[in-house]
């Protein structure tokens, strides 16, 4: 048996990674066949947000799927199902919330921007269908999502496929689009949006859609204070629908149920994901205020949109148990305050390393940018993949960290992200920071040329 393709006929993204069988978790730890154990930094992409081995939740799916697994969306609901959107409801930031249940973020978007649509149209405003997006933005990897994605690494391959979607730059205070000091900017990043909409022409425009704080492309940038209620502002003068991707930021990573509610701002429409089932089931879901819904239901009576899989009892399920293990822990209540702790500990052993540019984040949600020279800024090449090369020096020291790239231009900009189950204990944080700041010295040790660490 082939120890990189444990099964032989699997398909993986990353071809030439060796991809070691797991074949127990708990906690905040991953071990492997060799009985090696993995620190889970990032849950993966920033999933994993109560952690490895959670039996209540196990039970809940096992207990649901016992006694029905499948009913389609167009005939039936079920009892799970009604419950889980009801304590969604409790949580959500939108005014008499509803719920479609999918099973991914990039479904949640697709189907956020088609709701956009729909809903403008069933205003009378039949003409708008453009979504603004922002630059350095990731809302998905289907050719939907790619149209308002803001990465350029990833639509440039598929670009004559993608019906584009206009863009504005995003609120990187660390490499200001606009050159300007951050908090003495007038926030052009937010006023940029008026501009953008005035351009496109506000009777085309049905939607602006961007994640509350910057996720994989530019690694946790967190805007000014001001930035969200600039935004919330302009778009109810030109009758534009706020999206917020709460897809990473959503379900307590923050130290918020969502990250919107630290502007105390509320958006017509937001998209969750990967939190919302803490990596147990596949889970998606559109959050929509109910006075959009109810004039669709007024209108054509049915949301243009579908999902062979949406509704699923079992991700219910999944999804309600998280939802209760989160609440009945109080882990969303603690992660603010293990944010500060994990704050500490990056800025005290990390921010001092001649290749550390930028720290930034909140909560349980961290990026670490990484540089040439912190003087200028100056990115390493693109060609030399940093941040995967340090990823995989943490790999291989039994440390999950979530590399990214391209928030320079596209292609040059290397950073990681670190984003822990919410269980994860001070000395666990202690021992992550550790083995990065090994894998970050060892790297170094084998370019000098290329990287100082001191």
């Amino acid at each position: 048996m082939n120890h990189r393709h444990p099964y032989g006929n699997v398909f993986y993204r990353r071809m030439a990674h060796d991809h070691p069988l797991i074949v127990h978790g708990e906690g905040v730890y991953l071990y492997d066949q060799e009985g090696k154990r993995y620190l889970d930094g990032c849950g993966g992409a920033l999933v994993a947000n109560i952690g490895h081995g959670v039996q209540s939740v196990v039970h809940a799916i096992a207990e649901q799927a016992a006694r029905a697994a499948y009913l389609h969306a167009s005939l039936f609901t079920s009892e799970v199902l009604e419950r889980y959107c009801a304590e969604l409801a409790r949580i959500c930031p939108l005014s008499d919330a509803r719920f479609y249940p999918l099973t991914s973020g990039a479904e949640a978007i697709e189907a956020a921007i088609k709701l956009a649509r729909q809903a403008q149209v069933e205003r009378g405003q039949s003409k708008r269908y453009l979504t603004i997006a922002r630059w350095g933005s990731y809302h998905g990897a289907t050719l939907g999502a790619l149209a308002v994605t803001g990465k350029g690494r990833m639509r440039e391959l598929f670009r004559p496929m993608i019906v584009d979607m206009p863009h504005i730059p995003p609120p990187y205070c660390y490499r200001c689009p606009f050159g300007l000091a951050p908090m003495a900017c007038s926030l052009q990043c937010a006023t940029v949006l008026e501009e953008e909409i005035i351009k496109q022409g506000p009777e085309n425009v049905a939607a602006f859609l961007a994640e509350p704080v910057g996720g994989a492309t530019l690694g946790g940038i967190v805007p000014p204070p001001g930035y969200w209620p600039i935004i919330r502002d302009i778009c109810d003068r030109y009758g534009v629908l706020l999206i917020a991707d709460e897809v990473m930021t959503g379900m307590g990573r923050t130290g918020a149920w969502f990250g919107i509610q630290h502007w105390d701002v509320q958006p017509d429409i937001l998209a969750i994901g990967k939190g919302a089932a803490g990596g147990y089931f596949p889970l998606g879901i559109l959050a929509v205020r109910g006075e959009l819904i109810d004039s669709i239901a007024r209108g054509k009576g049915e949301f243009n949109h579908g999902g062979t899989f949406s509704h699923h009892a079992v991700g219910a399920a999944a999804g309600l148990a998280t939802l209760n293990y989160l609440r009945e822990n109080q882990l969303v209540e603690g992660v603010s305050h293990k944010g500060r702790i994990l704050e500490k500990l990056i800025k005290e052993k990390l921010a001092n390393l001649d290749v550390v540019g930028d720290v930034r984040g909140m909560g349980l949600m961290w990026g670490v940018e990484l540089v040439q020279d912190r003087v200028t800024k100056t990115p390493f090449d693109a060609e030399l993949r940093l941040s995967q090369q340090i990823a995989d020096e943490a790999f291989q020291k039994g440390l999950l960290v979530y590399p990214g790239s391209g928030s320079v231009d596209g292609l040059r900009g290397d950073h990681f992200m670190l984003g822990p189950p919410f269980t994860i204990t001070d000395d666990q944080m202690e021992e992550m920071i550790e083995i990065i700041r090994q894998a970050l010295k060892l790297r170094a040790r084998r370019h000098p040329g290329e990287t100082r660490i001191v």
